[in-house]
């Protein structure tokens, strides 16, 4: 896990920038810095050390030195792949995975991608034919950013703040990304919130050769062709294949733990890992007070069913002043998951430098609510369609909010929402249904700025991918919908930066694009049984996990954040709407900025994922748009949020 920077131009002036560049990326690599300077290109390098820990330096050359690569990632077969390498006469000077690429490269070129199975974003200046290769993994596990110069050059960076660090793009706010932001959760395909900076979507490949560049998509997952077997075999080959996953994603020169939060998935990475470790390994889980949000006694199940080094912590308060930090890693507004991330990281990253993850588990077997919940809006859809446009609205509308988990009125609410539509319509409103709906940005923005969008529906961005032809089946539809949209751009996205921000390497088993590729096989009827979710992961955890822990419900990586905003954090939300920069720029209304807030403080609906959005925004606005530092934010913010969060370890 580490930091990389480069740029391409025949500039000097330009290619000296590549020392701050570098520098920004210091919290995703504390053990070693590198930087190459080249005649046309500068490369920049920030290391994690984990596997040859002496003699991993980057950036690398081959043995002519007319090809460097820097690297972000772990190649997990890369071990397999140096002994072919090495019995077709390859000379290696290093154990590491990221000399294993090179070498590939130098092959078979750009095709080397397919060879690799692992987590990765690389950059290759190929001097011999004066290209550059830019790659990210198939699942987006890795970032990668980057910025067109007038020169007909390109510079890149692990972290769009290695991009502004080195001057080459103004933070100006695009306004497209924010659209599309407020609806998803997440900033989709190539977009980000900066005009001129854009993102290298997952699975694709970037080739810039004598001043033209070309983007591509090198893999993609088929959910047509399923296997054949009774439900007794394919688990026992899902079973063998996740085994095989963890044992591959453990290699390390360190030593490896795993976050544990009680949960099917992150509960059976652990005791795979627990199973195939000959020492007890450390394990790592966050809590907070409130009893309906805290997972804590279900890990603890786990850590004593394996006798594991146990650790946790106890969020005591509010987690605000956290925030502008983790926007600062994020270069994104941040997310209530993402707080969850970011504390157990930060304990994590005392004792270990990589964690196994659970992440995956949901959008490969169906474990959200949404899944189940469409099959129910089905059912609840044969009552006339007028009939839930008026009367039962308005009854639906008038259940009190709890603020609690999984509220009683905001299932209710979104069945009969969800019943209006069908199909990907229907998904892709269920995606935004606790955010900002279509209906609802035209309320918060002003008109004039919804003049200005190119893209004014952010329900494309679902449909593209709903109606893709590689899936049939409509839960498919979902899985690979969540995998080409969410998976990338929103959970691999905070997990990357929040694991980073204390210099951890999170790793995630699920994700081997081998497990996505046989997930997709399995039939949707082993997934989703009716209600029950992940039914057959289930069935394989049985023989890892305490049977309480493989029967209860997902529950979720989350936090009461929305009774926090009615009591502790009630004076930022008045003062954040009082003082909206997005307001002054002329973008937002504050009249409905007002009225979610006043609805939310009497307790007549529960809009805490609106507010949250708009409270990050705001915050982002002030650090990015305005360069004030994350201590100043924080000092900003302190009048109104005067207690600090507090962490019990």
């Amino acid at each position: 896990m580490c930091g990389i920077a480069g740029i391409v131009s025949a500039a000097d002036h330009q290619r000296r920038r590549i020392d701050a560049m570098t520098a920004a990326l210091a919290h995703r690599g504390p053990d070693d810095a590198g930087i190459e300077r080249l005649p046309d290109a500068a490369l920049g390098h920030r290391r994690l050390s984990i596997i040859d820990l002496d003699g991993g330096h980057q950036p690398l050359a081959n043995a002519q030195r007319d090809m460097h690569i820097v690297f972000n990632g772990e190649i997990y077969n890369f071990p397999a792949l140096r002994r072919e390498l090495a019995r077709n006469g390859v000379t290696f000077r290093t154990r590491t995975d990221t000399e294993v690429i090179l070498a590939l490269y130098e092959r078979e070129g750009e095709r080397c991608v397919q060879r690799l199975r692992g987590m990765f974003a690389f950059a290759i200046w190929d001097e011999r034919h004066h290209r550059l290769v830019l790659a990210r993994d198939r699942m987006g596990q890795k970032p990668l950013f980057y910025r067109r110069l007038p020169d007909g050059g390109l510079a890149f960076a692990s972290e769009v703040k290695g991009l502004l660090a080195g001057r080459f793009a103004e933070p100006t706010l695009d306004l497209q990304a924010l659209y599309h932001y407020i609806s998803l959760r997440y900033i989709p395909d190539s977009l980000t919130l900066f005009t001129g900076i854009a993102k290298l979507p997952a699975a694709h490949l970037l080739v810039l050769e004598h001043g033209d560049i070309r983007v591509s998509r090198y893999w993609n997952v088929s959910y047509l062709e399923k296997e054949t077997g009774d439900e007794q075999s394919i688990r026992h080959e899902l079973d063998r294949r996740l085994r095989e996953s963890v044992r591959m994603h453990a290699l390390a020169d360190v030593p490896v733990g795993a976050f544990v939060s009680g949960g099917i998935d992150s509960s059976l990475v652990t005791g795979m890992l627990a199973d195939q470790s000959p020492q007890p390994i450390d394990t790592f889980a966050l809590g907070v007070r409130e009893h309906d949000f805290n997972e804590l006694p279900f890990a603890r199940r786990v850590a004593e069913r394996w006798g594991t080094a146990h650790r946790e912590a106890v969020v005591a308060a509010d987690l605000v002043h956290l925030v502008p930090r983790m926007i600062w890693h994020m270069d994104e507004p941040s997310d209530p998951f993402g707080v969850g991330v970011y504390l157990v990281s930060q304990l994590a990253a005392q004792h270990v430098k990589v964690v196994l993850t659970g992440d995956g588990g949901d959008e490969l077997f169906a474990g959200y609510d949404r899944f189940a919940g469409n099959r129910l809006v089905d059912f609840y859809a044969v009552l006339p369609a007028t009939l839930r446009r008026t009367v039962l609205r308005a009854l639906a509308n008038r259940v009190p909010d709890s603020f609690g988990y999984k509220s009683l009125a905001q299932k209710v609410r979104w069945v009969n929402e969800m019943s209006l539509l069908q199909g990907g319509d229907r998904y892709a409103l269920s995606m935004s249904f606790l955010r900002f709906t279509e209906d609802a940005k035209h309320a918060l923005f002003r008109p004039e700025a919804l003049a200005g969008l190119s893209e004014p529906e952010s329900t494309t961005k679902i449909l593209e991918h709903y109606n893709a032809s590689c899936v049939e089946d409509a839960v498919d539809r979902m899985l690979y919908t969540d995998g080409m949209t969410r998976l990338p751009d929103h959970l691999l996205m905070i997990v990357d930066r929040m694991a980073m921000a204390h210099g951890l390497e999170a790793r995630p088993p699920l994700l081997d694009h081998e497990i996505v590729e046989y997930a997709a096989r399995i039939p949707s009827s082993m997934k989703l049984r009716g209600r029950h979710l992940k039914v057959i992961l289930r069935r394989t955890a049985a023989a890892y996990l305490p049977p309480d822990i493989v029967a209860r419900e997902k529950q979720g990586f989350g936090f009461p954040i929305g009774r926090w905003m009615r009591t502790a954090l009630r004076p930022l939300l008045e003062e954040t709407v009082a003082t909206s920069r997005f307001v002054e720029s002329g973008l937002f209304d504050r009249d409905y900025m007002r009225r979610l807030l006043a609805e939310h403080l009497s307790g007549r609906s529960d809009h805490h994922f609106r507010l949250w959005i708009l409270l990050n925004l705001e915050l982002w606005h002030r650090l990015y748009l305005e360069h004030q530092s994350a201590e100043q934010v924080s000092e900003w913010m302190r009048p109104y949020a005067r207690r600090p969060v507090r962490v019990v370890a």
